[in-house]
């Protein structure tokens, strides 16, 4: 592989990954009047709508086994993660989500550990170690709180988990498949299952109702996502699940600068703290000693 292209393939996953910070800004704007699973039905249902232009070209062709492994993937990364993602964004401030999800990228190297694609090392060791202070910074407050509730931080971290284990998973059907199809395909498999498990939001009833700021909110997100996510399977294709996800780095910041413009969130100086140990983590747990076993 030459250099233009893993440049290409970097490139594409911070451009990604910027866009997952201004989307969960964004939703939890849109959360405003929303419900969770409504807009994450809306946000790939405009998402794929995006894409399909573009994939109905390369018609995906591939064995059924492959084909349900993909549509479970899409589910997974598009449904339940969302669903997880909006019902935290609902309960916690967007930087806080942020800086949560940022523990992704590690959570993928663990997966890849696991999975013999990774060698623990004592940097991957000191990142993840550093990485989880920065969260327990961020949360020092809460963690001083007597009956806090903590439903909203556990969802986010649950859907961090879903993702990671995604990305590792969509390697195989990658190499098989080109990405564009496999992107639209994914999220429309989720859009199936998010409409039917959405009813009892009653969305059909509820989206004409919506303001205009809603649905610009929401259009965004849906926009953003569809767009997102091609980015992120390219640079999923090119490169290693580590490399790609630990630009989820700067997700945070984006989500921070956000939900201060669009949602007048403060900052706050455990939130910033907490930033700063999480990126020193990833950038220990990335070093180029922790290479793939041979």
């Amino acid at each position: 592989m030459g250099a233009a292209a893993i440049n290409l393939a970097l490139i594409a996953a911070a451009f990604s990954s910027v866009l997952v910070g201004a989307g969960i800004a964004a939703s939890r704007l849109a959360l405003g009047e929303v419900p969770p699973l409504t807009l994450a039905m809306l946000r790939y249902a405009i998402g794929f709508a995006c894409l399909l232009p573009f994939a109905w070209r390369m018609r995906l062709r591939g064995n059924l086994r492959d084909m349900t492994g993909m549509a479970l993937l899409g589910i997974g990364q598009f449904g339940v993660l969302i669903a997880l993602l909006n019902f935290g964004l609902q309960r916690i401030g967007a930087a806080q989500a942020a800086l949560i999800f940022s523990l992704f990228p590690l959570i993928t190297l663990v997966l890849s550990s696991v999975l013999g694609h990774e060698r623990i090392t004592l940097p991957l060791l000191a990142g993840v170690l550093v990485s989880i202070a920065g969260v327990a910074m961020s949360l020092a407050p809460k963690l001083e709180a007597h009956g806090a509730s903590w439903w909203g931080e556990l969802a986010v971290l649950g859907s961090a988990t879903i993702g990671a284990t995604c990305s590792v998973l969509y390697r195989p059907y990658l190499r098989r498949y080109p990405t564009l199809p496999v992107s639209a395909y994914a999220m429309l498999a989720s859009v199936f299952v998010l409409a039917l498990v959405a009813w009892p939001e009653h969305w059909v009833q509820r989206i004409p109702t919506f303001s205009s700021t809603a649905w610009a909110a929401t259009i965004f997100v849906g926009v953003s996502s569809g767009i997102g996510y091609f980015a992120w399977l390219y640079a999923l294709k090119h490169e290693s699940p580590t490399r790609v996800t630990v630009f989820l780095a700067l997700n945070p910041p984006t989500a921070a600068l956000m939900g201060r413009v669009i949602l007048g969130e403060p900052v706050q100086a455990g939130v910033a703290g907490g930033l700063l140990l999480v990126a020193a983590g990833l950038w220990l747990a990335t070093q180029t000693g922790n290479k793939a076993p041979g």
